[in-house]
């Protein structure tokens, strides 16, 4: 009997419900608009007309010094209003917030790591393996601002496109993923299962 393709999602809900999701969906234009431009607009500075990212961000942050500076200045002279600069400070309440963020992601992370170091899982070790060397090739084709471009050009297409036509979609995955599987049972009872695991034997003494 074959498996019915997955019902069709919220997407919305999916990337999380917020205002990003907004603007990857395009429900949020002007959002949507201004990710655009302005990730075309750093790119096309940095690749096209050649700045360097370093001296952008040093030359504007310079720019910006001199301006407040001399703000500042000019007000207490004239008797004017400082410039509205709030009070920069990081709560301890966004730190913990950002730590149980990252811990999501690092402790699963480091959890492979340490199954893949001592040897316990060979099919992760070949997934992670073949994973990293498909970033590594993708990173060879591209520079790193590129890529980002790339990425935000995906994040702004990719999930609005499936919204769409998700259903169409799914059904085309659907038949990729059943290819794949196949294929997979076949290296894994030709390959893997031929070869002879004795890693994570380890003997319990008194």
């Amino acid at each position: 009997m074959e498996s019915k393709p997955p019902r069709r999602i919220n997407v919305h809900q999916a990337l999380g419900g917020g205002s990003v999701a907004d603007v990857l969906l395009w429900k949020n234009w002007y959002g949507g608009v201004v990710g655009l431009i302005s990730a075309t607009t750093l790119w096309c500075l940095f690749e096209v007309a050649g700045y360097n990212p370093l001296s952008f961000v040093a030359n504007v942050l310079l720019l910006l010094v001199v301006i407040l500076f001399f703000w500042a200045k000019s007000a207490s002279l004239l008797n004017r209003p400082l410039p509205p600069i709030p009070d920069l400070e990081i709560s301890e309440e966004f730190v913990a917030k950002a730590a149980d963020a990252m811990q999501v992601w690092i402790n699963p992370a480091l959890s492979i790591a340490r199954d893949i170091a001592l040897g316990r899982n060979l099919k992760l070790f070949l997934k992670v393996a073949i994973g990293l060397w498909i970033v590594s090739f993708i990173g060879s084709l591209f520079n790193f601002i590129t890529l980002v471009f790339i990425g935000v050009l995906v994040s702004l297409s990719v999930p609005v496109v499936y919204d769409k036509f998700q259903d169409h979609i799914n059904e085309q995955l659907w038949v990729v993923l059943g290819i794949l599987q196949v294929q997979y049972r076949k290296i894994d009872d030709n390959l893997l299962k031929k070869i002879p695991i004795s890693f994570n034997k380890e003997k319990k003494t008194q």
